[in-house]
């Protein structure tokens, strides 16, 4: 379903490395596509899986929930992932961004960033508060 997506519009496409048999030559048939490729990693899959691909990716998503459905608790140990996610892709030499995907919220975005972060999705808090606009700015100023 690659070129689906690339006609769709897509500029990113990220692939949960649970669900990929064949990482890399997904990875480079997304590339070959012209997009850019995330991989995703469930919240108790480890960090070292990356070591041998981290140099290709431009995206680590790194689930702080379970995947399934929106309104989860924040895992706390993502923390702990997230930092050592930064030291491999600075040992590396990679450009790799880092996106936190669930339970993102105004308690624990700043020190997200702190460890590492760069991408922060925060749909459920952003989208369940009073003043969406607002909520994301103050995200932003965290």
């Amino acid at each position: 379903y690659l070129n689906e997506f690339k006609q769709a519009g897509a500029d990113i496409l990220t692939v949960h490395i649970e669900a990929c048999t064949h990482l890399h030559r997904t990875i480079c048939a997304i590339k070959d596509l012209g997009m850019k490729a995330g991989v995703a990693l469930n919240p108790h899959t480890n960090v070292s899986l990356l070591q041998d691909i981290i140099a290709d990716i431009d995206l680590v998503c790194v689930m702080s929930v379970n995947p399934g459905f929106g309104g989860q608790k924040f895992i706390e140990n993502t923390y702990k992932k997230v930092a050592t996610l930064k030291n491999l892709i600075l040992q590396n030499n990679s450009n790799a961004l880092i996106e936190i995907d669930g339970g993102v919220n105004q308690n624990n975005a700043g020190k997200l960033i702190e460890a590492g972060a760069n991408v922060l999705v925060a749909g459920n808090f952003v989208f369940s508060s009073a003043n969406p606009i607002q909520t994301i700015a103050d995200l932003k100023h965290t």
